[in-house]
């Protein structure tokens, strides 16, 4: 992990960085029994929802600060640190006075540059490790430009959560989690740790482990799971929470990966390959100027007899019958109808421009 905790004792090659707990903190009761089982678990951070914005008004958001001193008293009992989302400097202020460990901007407060500026003016000379969970809609440039308005006010403790994107087309996940916007951040900031958000994503306690694992294949630096001690009982999303004992045994199943090849003889067959990926990207892209050509031509046709860009009835075509045949080729029909989508709107693009021209 990079240097988003001073917590390198919690790091372990055996068993991923895990921040765990409920949703929401209810009652000292439900906080104390929770924490104290997933404390057995080896649960060294704790999450809980303090401030709960939701989607519409009169739902449960939240105790307030009143939870601040039942954390303080845990925290001292158990002797582990403690995370809450923010979403104002009044918030800030309350989490800091209260012995908060680490804090994280929410999906909802990130979507808002003047919230984020709030918070970061908040934080201005203050070291506590942040976390930014990216925004609500698949905006890459709002998450990144959440870190550098943390970044302007001198916080250098920072890390990412992935909790997946809206998307209507999704019927799956509760929050798509387009994957590679995530992939795209770490390219972009490798330095930063991303941390993965599977109970946000999943919607649903079954698909949690099936998350995680796959966050672990992609190299991310650690889990944030939803843990409840009654989890149907919860008083905000009570369909992706799992009981401390059932999170163990989910960590307890998680294969970590290692980052780097280490036999010569794997690292040059990796090379063979890769080699050959490139060639097959060169190929990709050759035919896709091939096809881009024959659209031009098209665009020429429909410029000289006066007709539109976009034909439905075409595009439906193209969009129905391209996943079929990725499909019988043993392609992701999924994968292969949002690449269709791009190239029909780089194909929209030409066309307009020649009829434009």
């Amino acid at each position: 992990m990079t240097n988003l905790f001073p917590f390198s004792e919690l790091n372990s090659e055996k068993q991923p960085f895990v921040i765990a707990g409920p949703c929401s903190v209810e009652t000292p009761e439900q906080l104390h029994a929770t924490v104290s089982q997933l404390v057995q678990e080896g649960i060294q951070v704790i999450r809980g929802g303090v401030w709960k914005p939701r989607t519409r008004p009169n739902g449960f958001e939240g105790v307030g600060a009143l939870a601040l001193p039942w954390i303080s008293e845990v925290k001292r009992e158990f002797q582990v640190r403690f995370a809450v989302e923010v979403a104002s400097a009044s918030h800030v202020e309350e989490a800091l006075k209260a012995g908060i460990d680490v804090l994280w901007i929410g999906a909802r407060s990130t979507v808002n540059p003047f919230t984020v500026q709030e918070i970061a003016e908040s934080l201005r000379g203050v070291d506590v490790p942040i976390l930014v969970k990216n925004p609500v809609n698949p905006d890459l440039g709002l998450w990144l430009g959440a870190f550098e308005r943390l970044e302007s006010v001198g916080l250098t403790r920072l890390g990412a959560i992935h909790r997946g994107f809206s998307n209507y087309r999704d019927q799956v996940h509760r929050n798509s989690p387009m994957w590679q916007i995530p992939i795209e951040f770490r390219t972009l900031r490798p330095e930063i740790a991303m941390i993965n958000d599977p109970s946000h994503i999943s919607g649903k306690r079954s698909l949690v482990p099936e998350i995680s694992q796959k966050a672990l294949d992609l190299n991310f630096d650690g889990l944030m799971i939803e843990s409840h001690i009654q989890p149907d009982a919860a008083w905000t999303d009570a369909a992706q929470q799992l009981t401390p004992k059932a999170l163990g045994e989910l960590i307890r199943k998680l294969k970590t990966r290692k980052v780097h090849f280490e036999a010569p003889e794997t690292l040059h067959q990796l090379e063979e390959i890769r080699h050959q990926i490139d060639e097959a990207d060169r190929e990709i892209l050759e035919a896709f100027a091939r096809r881009m050509h024959l659209v031009e031509k098209i665009g020429d046709y429909k410029k000289l007899n006066n007709v539109a860009a976009f034909q439905r009835e075409r595009w439906q075509e193209v969009f129905e019958s391209r996943p079929e045949w990725g499909k019988k080729l043993g392609l992701n029909p999924e994968a292969v109808e949002e690449i269709y989508r791009i190239i029909h709107q780089e194909s929209i693009r030409r066309q307009t421009e020649i009829l434009d021209s």
